[in-house]
């Protein structure tokens, strides 16, 4: 993960040192907790799925980042920390208490840029907006980007089949499930701008809609009725 770029301010050795800290900052979070707080056993409510959504993302939007010119260097090291509070704060603010930790790290571990630690923070607290795209720095769109597409795809599946299994709902009941991730999809299809970002979510878009058609053909049983998926 830890690749060093051009010109950044950021080396491969400093950036695995903050997924280090992230990682286990998302692990000390839920220490101890017994109760399944927050739906903890969901699996996007845990320590190792938060930390690989994370990675997943800091691909994802470093990608967008590179394709559409924008400041690669704080668009990797903003997704590093964007929801290092996810699992300690209400989901209204942990952007805004993952900017105040990352900005607490930034300013304490290393020497960075007043600019650069103001640029990550500022992308960090603004991840969650759900406004246009077009109203946010480019920084902000890629970090937005990457976050949403994280949860298309084989990767959004796979989650959505999990959950079946913590609902104790029927393997009948894939084919709706799988539905509920391609209408998400599409939402935030709908709502990336660049055209890098487009295309990974309609090729993600495209295999969801092969594993729908493969559970029509494999599946005896399902409605004929909900053999009919638009994409």
């Amino acid at each position: 993960m830890g690749v060093e770029i051009r010109g950044s301010p950021v080396s491969a050795e400093e950036f695995a040192d903050m997924e280090d800290f992230v990682h286990d900052y998302l692990a000390a979070s839920v220490e101890g907790e017994t109760d399944g707080g927050r739906m903890r056993w969901y699996p996007w409510h845990s320590a190792e799925y938060r930390f690989n959504h994370i990675r997943n993302v800091v691909d994802i939007a470093g990608r967008i980042a590179a394709e559409v010119g924008a400041n690669v260097p704080v668009v990797r090291v903003a997704a590093v920390f964007h929801d290092v509070a996810k699992l300690e704060a209400k989901q209204d603010v942990h952007a805004a208490a993952g900017a105040r930790v990352a900005r607490e790290y930034l300013t304490t571990r290393a020497d960075y840029p007043d600019s650069f630690v103001t640029e990550v923070c500022g992308v960090v607290e603004a991840h969650s907006y759900q406004g246009p795209l077009s109203d946010v720095s480019l920084e902000t769109r890629c970090l937005i980007e990457g976050d949403v597409l994280d949860k298309v795809g084989a990767n959004g599946t796979v989650l959505m089949l999990l959950r079946m299994g913590y609902e104790a709902r029927s393997h009948m009941e894939a084919p709706e499930m799988v539905d509920r991730v391609l209408e998400r999809g599409r939402e935030h299809a709908d709502r990336v701008e660049s055209d890098i970002a487009e295309s990974i979510a309609h090729q993600r878009l495209k295999r969801v809609k092969w594993f729908r058609e493969w559970l029509e053909e494999e599946v005896s049983g399902i409605d004929e009725d909900e053999r009919t998926v638009e994409f």
